[in-house]
């Protein structure tokens, strides 16, 4: 059976990567990432295999039949479709498995798109080489635009196909790694075609909120894991609630900027209130990140967030006020009022 998903896989990546070189005429970037997936695709061995390795250590076969509990929880008790993911496991040999790109102009938080065929238009553009993605970032820069470059960790093929359990993904504590699983197989339930910022958003919500029904469930609000991750998402609320006035407040400047200002006088401008910003993020409680100076954040990682946080008081207030803290009642709504790729 494992052997037939894999290379059920392997066809399915190669239709997909086909049509994007058609309709993007993109050939060379299809190809690379019909490569990419495909080496991931056969060189993953199935779960049942890992936990019997007498090899491989106890503690992250604890992580993989933690994987199994979170998938039964979010269907149970979060109202997310069923997933065959998680069935395999992936061994990334300690390097990230995906670099992901994204720009946008040095004065103005208007990201950057990307078109990709059936998923819509994207804010980032993944690689699984670090130096082609590298090389077009340099592309990007040269062109005027604040640029990022990311790690990724994990990915969602939206239900499509079975995803694998990445050897990065068993390095994290429990609550991370529920956060982790419940976003992705939230993609899978519910995703808006060109409306990624939706789409983030409402995967960074439940994955947080879910982890921590979830810890509540299985270890207790007493517990040290319940603890531990309430410290965590504290401190990520605070910080994204103020790098989200932060963007407020670089939107309003930018909106004074006129043509005739030298981007010199600009930039000034730009980077000392981007320094303000980030050095008075270091008093909020739990942050143990120094700023690293000027040149380290650009509008690049302000849109990011956007990206990912901008909407969570959003769907808060509604999960609140509408559907009493009812996440299947929600999920119900949202599946009935919104026309979703996931499977």
């Amino acid at each position: 059976m494992a052997r037939f998903i894999k290379w059920f896989s392997i066809i399915i990546i190669l239709a997909i990567a086909i049509f994007y070189a058609i309709y993007n005429y993109e050939i060379n970037y299809g190809l690379r990432q019909l490569k990419g997936q495909i080496k991931i695709v056969t060189n993953t061995i199935p779960v049942n295999q890992v936990l019997e390795n007498p090899n491989f250590p106890d503690s992250l076969k604890y992580r993989i039949e933690l994987i199994e509990e979170i998938k039964k929880f979010t269907v149970d008790s979060l109202g997310l479709n069923p997933s065959s993911s998680y069935q395999t496991y992936y061994d990334q040999k300690g390097k990230p498995i995906l670099w992901v790109i994204s720009a946008c102009p040095p004065y103005s938080l208007e990201n950057k798109k990307w078109k990709f065929p059936i998923a819509g238009e994207f804010s980032y553009k993944g690689h699984f080489e670090k130096n082609i993605a590298l090389t077009e970032l340099e592309v990007l820069k040269n062109k005027g635009l604040d640029v990022r470059l990311t790690p990724i960790s994990a990915w969602s093929t939206l239900g499509y196909l079975s995803d694998p359990i990445l050897s990065s993904m068993l390095e994290r504590n429990p609550g991370s790694l529920a956060a982790l699983i419940i976003h992705e197989l939230t993609h899978g339930t519910m995703f808006v075609k060109n409306d990624l910022e939706f789409n983030e958003n409402l995967a960074d919500f439940i994955g947080n909120h879910g982890a921590l029904l979830f810890l509540e469930t299985k270890y207790g609000k007493n517990s040290k894991e319940y603890k531990d991750y309430l410290v965590f998402k504290s401190f990520n609320d605070a910080f994204s609630q103020h790098i989200s006035k932060g963007i407020v407040k670089l939107d309003s400047l930018f909106q004074t900027f006129s043509v005739e200002m030298s981007s010199i006088k600009k930039d000034s401008f730009k980077y000392d209130l981007i320094d303000k910003i980030m050095i008075s993020s270091e008093s909020i409680p739990g942050n143990l990140h120094k700023y690293k100076g000027r040149g380290n954040v650009n509008n690049a990682f302000f849109t990011a967030y956007r990206t990912y946080q901008g909407k969570q008081n959003e769907f808060d207030t509604i999960l609140r006020r509408d559907f009493n803290n009812n996440f299947k009642a929600y999920l119900a709504h949202l599946k009935e009022t919104k026309e979703s790729l996931g499977k």
